[in-house]
């Protein structure tokens, strides 16, 4: 449901129509002549179907002159990307034009203006709506016809109050197939009786008729469900129908031009069609529409199921639009000249300015209401944010607690193009796209202040390091690797708290550093090295001075083998000096080599892993700097956001 527009406001009948051509105020001798022809085939139609409800045919255009509905669509492909797929010229008719009902919900209107002057008000009726969505789909090179049809009371009012968001919906579930093995261990099931199966289904059909009943009753008086429209299948309705071959459409299928939404031929929305055309020629349905659409065919070459005004080939129409004044001698010689070359169209070019284009709204946005959700649009540049689109998720119907607020973005030059806020943990998640000059890609936090509890995952193409993510708050930090040439995923820091008294003496965090308490690395396997030569753990304790390692398992093993530093009891730390005794390693390697076993070899690892540990505490002290950056930048970014403009835009 589109927020209320009081377009009964609008006075169509005190539109200026003097600087129009005349092609708008005449009709040409061509016109005339198919007039004629299309009042022979309706005299036809009512007579041989008097059941029928009466066709629309030729509707009144905006200067009061009787128009063939094939003529009043102008073939258009305007020059904006979008506009050359289906779905962009479905959302810009959609968003350009504000919805009018139909005067009677349950008659065609007697008036179809031309796309031109729809566009230059920007408003219109479903038939509207359709029309210039068909030109500009035709235009654009599909096969595309406008629908003369029947639908539901939700679809012709544009009420989205009962359906799910779009932009909601989760993408269908893949299932996995399985890998078929005949050879495979078929396990003899549990062996169940059929009596007692046949009962328990018995009772499970008495338990659900039962439910059933209580829900009928129910319905009757719940709140907010849809009461039944005396006027179900009466609602008259324009779509647009588009059928496969052209480009390189797959299937058949409906596109309403309120929504710009397609949808299955199947769908229970569409409730029946009368008629539908093209910009050459116009098919009447004869088949049965009680079940709705699902079951008709849309193979106009077939007589049976559509009647076409103008046959396309030698065989005649059951429906002859031949005229009464010619005898019988003219008609036999002209008997291989049945089809009609439909006239130009007598619409003026379609046109639509660049600035038009980028300014869909003519009330500034557009709010569209769904099924607990809201969903608000901007034109680009219209917030000063960049902010373009915003959904608005609530836990009820009446739409007044607020779950979720996503937010979407356009021309930002700190690259923001989308940012999610959970209303019930004030966590605030910011998309960026690449090229942001510290290769963000999200960033997850409550605020922006630090040690607060801040993830952030980058560009790892763009990083020396191979660093994906990073999560820190006030006592621990991890960063996630990827591609790495030492096989490093993994890094966990923990932290300890900072010095009481020189945090109350005013000492700033950066002379008062987090003392690091362990550092935890670990690294996948390495397929060129043994396995209890290839480290899977490596474990830092900076205070208790202990350095750990745990070795890959091989296929068939199950104990891990490992290395334990510990420092010597009673020595004070020092950073040059290594005092490495059987006390104070403690090894635990069933399947090493010998050369483990070497007390030499111990002590120059052990010398390694204290240089590396000098270098990790470097690199963590690194990595809190550059998250103080990153905040830093962002709180500057978001204090002054500057949005970028082509250099091509001259208006801007």
């Amino acid at each position: 449901l589109c927020l209320p527009c009081h377009v009964s406001d609008f006075d169509w009948s005190s539109i200026d129509t003097s600087h129009l051509p005349s092609s708008y105020k005449t009709n040409s001798q061509q016109e005339k002549e198919l007039l004629q022809l299309a009042d022979h085939f309706f005299q036809q139609y009512t007579h041989l179907c008097p059941e029928r409800k009466p066709l629309f045919i030729h509707p009144l255009n905006e200067c009061g002159v009787q128009k063939f509905v094939s003529t009043t669509l102008r073939p258009t492909l305007l020059p904006f990307p979008d506009m050359y797929y289906w779905s962009g010229c479905a959302s810009f008719v959609c968003d350009y034009l504000i919805m009018e009902p139909l005067k009677s919900p349950i008659t065609p209107p007697s008036s179809l203006y031309s796309p031109t002057t729809i566009l230059k008000y920007q408003r219109g009726n479903c038939f509207d709506f359709a029309v210039l969505l068909c030109s500009l789909l035709i235009g654009a090179g599909y096969d595309a016809y406008c629908v003369h049809g029947y639908a539901t009371l939700e679809m012709c009012s544009l009420d989205q109050t009962q359906e799910l968001c779009p932009l909601l919906r989760k993408p269908p579930e893949v299932p996995e197939e399985e890998d078929p093995n005949k050879y495979r261990i078929r396990y003899p099931l549990e062996p169940q009786s059929k009596f007692e199966l046949q009962q328990k289904a018995k009772k499970e059909e008495e338990t659900e008729s039962a439910k059933e009943e209580e829900r009928e009753e129910e319905v009757v008086t719940e709140v907010g469900m849809p009461k039944r429209d005396p006027l179900h299948g009466l609602r008259v309705h324009a779509w647009v129908l588009l059928l496969p071959g052209k480009r390189k459409v797959p299937e058949t299928f409906f596109i309403n031009p309120f929504t710009g939404n397609d949808h299955s031929t199947t769908d229970e929305c569409f409730l029946g069609i009368e008629s539908i055309w093209n910009h050459k020629n116009y098919w009447v349905n004869m088949q049965d529409c009680r079940k709705g659409c699902k079951d008709l065919s849309f193979d106009l070459s077939d007589p049976v199921c559509w009647e076409v005004m103008f046959s396309e080939s030698n065989e005649p129409s059951q429906l002859s639009t031949e005229s009464p004044k010619k005898d019988k001698n003219d008609t036999e010689e002209g008997e291989t000249d049945r089809s009609f070359e439909m006239p130009l169209s007598w619409v003026t070019q379609i046109r639509v300015s660049l600035r038009e284009y980028e300014n869909p709204f003519s009330r500034g946005k557009k709010v569209i209401l769904y099924d607990k959700a809201k969903l608000e649009k901007w034109a680009a540049y219209a917030n000063g944010d960049g902010l373009v689109e915003r959904l608005t998720v609530y836990a009820d119907p009446d739409r007044t607690e607020e779950l979720e607020v996503k937010e979407w973005f356009k021309h930002r030059e700190d690259l923001l193009y989308m940012r999610e806020v959970d209303k019930q943990t004030q966590l605030i998640t910011d998309h960026f796209r690449p090229g942001h000059p510290l290769r963000l890609k999200v960033h997850s936090y409550t605020s922006l202040e630090p040690e607060t509890g801040h993830t952030v995952e980058f560009y790892h193409m763009g990083r020396g390091d191979g660093l994906w993510k990073r999560f820190e708050n006030a006592t621990e930090m991890t960063e996630h690797f990827v591609g790495r040439e030492d096989f490093l995923h993994t890094r966990h820091i923990e932290f300890g708290e900072r010095d009481k008294e020189m945090e109350n003496a005013g000492i700033t965090a950066d002379a008062n550093p987090r003392p690091i308490v362990q550092i935890k690395e670990y690294f996948h396997r390495n397929p060129e090295k043994p396995a209890d030569e290839d480290v899977e753990e490596r474990v830092f304790m900076v205070i208790d001075d202990i350095i750990q390692l745990t070795y890959h398992l091989e296929v068939h093993d199950t104990i891990a083998s490992k290395v334990v530093f510990c420092r010597v009891i009673g020595r004070e730390k020092r950073e040059d000096e290594i005092v490495l005794s059987r006390e104070n390693t403690v090894k635990y390697e069933p399947w090493s080599p010998e050369k483990h076993k070497n007390m030499l070899y111990l002590y120059n690892l052990l010398w390694v892993l204290r240089a590396e540990q000098k270098d990790l505490k470097h690199h963590v002290r690194d990595a809190e700097a550059e998250m103080l950056n990153i905040l830093t930048v962002r709180e500057d970014e978001e204090a002054n956001i500057k949005l970028s403009v082509s250099m091509y835009s001259t208006e801007k």
